[in-house]
């Protein structure tokens, strides 16, 4: 059941949410959302206003200094409300690989030889080699949870055998980025609670199809893109900052010791910054709302994912109508993001003649690479995905299904 059902949810206005997108109007069809979506004009006016209007390095007793600090803390009150969230738990950073690094070096410090790590092989890579190489560097025992290939499902039952008293943390996404499954992250988090162990859940590809709440989660650590989500490029990992309080991460001796500000390294993207806090703010005005901002995201939230669903409903059904194609995954949660090849066409290939109808969408493992192996086809160029937003409509649904029924001809 999606998370939106809880909420009372409107009819979605996606004419007029489509008309705030200058890039829409260049005649592609848009359906390459699960890499990065396209950004609202009000993004980019944020963007060139904190320019425009002058910000200086943060921490100055000047006035555009002020600007930039205003910045910082007003992203931050964003994100928090997006993920459900503190405002002093959101650390900011380029992207979330860059960020979940900088952590699982930061934790990994108090991990050695005997001491447990649960990843899971569906996750984005991201979410993947960080505990990896910093668990291996600290002597400590890699554990797998596997993918049911048919389905596409990550079995909740696995973690049971996974997590012991040994097990330090365990990371798990919210859903994954090449097959939209929505694995039941509140039951793995409540069993590796249960243990004495962190979570840190990718939220990256699920934080764009709905509400999020991290509590509900369970999520010790969420990490999110604000490029998935209508922003630029600009990460963010959040958690409580009683949990931050506890870790020790490499910085330089100048630099702020404060929480989140020690998990920051160098100057910030100040005016990208300005960019993160238009994308909430349109998310949260998408349809008519009232109350908090929060409050209003979860209503905006609610009414495009139960619109996205509906739209990828009419996806999915083309897609399996047509003997030509085969489709990947069929998890009972999923995001509107659908994986399948082409007979007798790889996976560019298919993406190369859809590209020439201007009808965007990604080939290959999209960097879900444990789980392109899992299904067998990552040496053979993996697939075609098609990610739908909230911006797509039943034209550009349309237009990729009889792209793709030429491809038999």
């Amino acid at each position: 059941m999606p998370f939106a059902t809880k909420f009372p949810v409107a009819k979605f206005p996606v004419q007029s949410v489509r008309a705030t997108y200058p890039a829409l109007d260049d005649g592609h069809a848009y359906l390459d959302g699960a890499a990065g979506t396209q950004v609202p004009q009000s993004v980019i006016d944020a963007i060139v206003s904190a320019y425009r209007t002058g910000i200086g390095n943060a921490g100055g007793a000047f006035e555009a200094s002020h600007r930039a600090d205003e910045i910082v803390a007003a992203c931050r009150a964003a994100v928090a409300d997006l993920v459900g969230g503190l405002p002093d738990g959101v650390i900011l950073g380029p992207n979330m690989t860059t960020l979940t690094y900088r952590l699982a070096g930061a934790l990994a410090l108090g991990w050695g030889p005997g001491d447990e790590v649960v990843v899971s092989r569906l996750d984005h890579d991201a979410n993947v080699r960080p505990w990896i190489q910093l668990a291996t560097r600290a002597g400590a025992t890699i554990r797998w949870a596997e993918v049911d290939p048919a389905t596409g499902e990550l079995p909740v039952e696995q973690y049971t055998n996974l997590i012991g008293e040994r097990t330090k943390l365990v990371a798990v996404t919210a859903a994954s980025n090449v097959l939209g499954t929505r694995p039941d992250v509140a039951a793995i988090t409540t069993l590796a609670h249960a243990a004495g162990a962190l979570t840190y859940v990718d939220g990256v590809h699920a934080t764009a199809h709905g509400p999020v709440d991290i509590a509900e989660l369970g999520a010790d650590f969420y990490a999110t893109s604000a490029y998935k989500w209508s922003g630029p490029h600009i990460g963010a990992v959040i958690a409580d900052p009683a949990l931050l309080e506890t870790i020790r991460p490499d910085k330089l001796a100048s630099s702020p010791d404060t929480v989140p500000d020690r998990f920051e390294w160098g100057t910030s993207p100040f005016a990208d910054l300005a960019g993160v806090t238009a994308a909430v703010n349109h998310l949260a005005t998408m349809v008519p709302g009232t109350g908090t901002r929060r409050e209003r995201l979860l209503t905006s939230l609610s009414a495009a994912e139960v619109y996205e669903q509906e739209l990828f409903a009419v996806l999915i059904a083309g897609l399996e109508a047509m003997p030509h194609v085969t489709l990947y995954g069929k998890p009972a949660r999923r995001t509107s993001t659908a994986y399948f090849t082409v007979a007798g066409r790889t996976p560019r290939e298919v993406a190369e003649a859809l590209a020439a109808r201007r009808v965007n969408v990604w080939n290959g493992h999209n960097y879900a690479w444990e789980l392109t192996g899992a299904l067998g086809i990552r040496d053979s160029g993996s697939a075609v995905r098609v990610g739908l937003v909230h911006y797509n409509d039943h034209s550009d649904v349309d237009r990729l299904l009889k792209a793709v029924t030429r491809l038999e001809e």
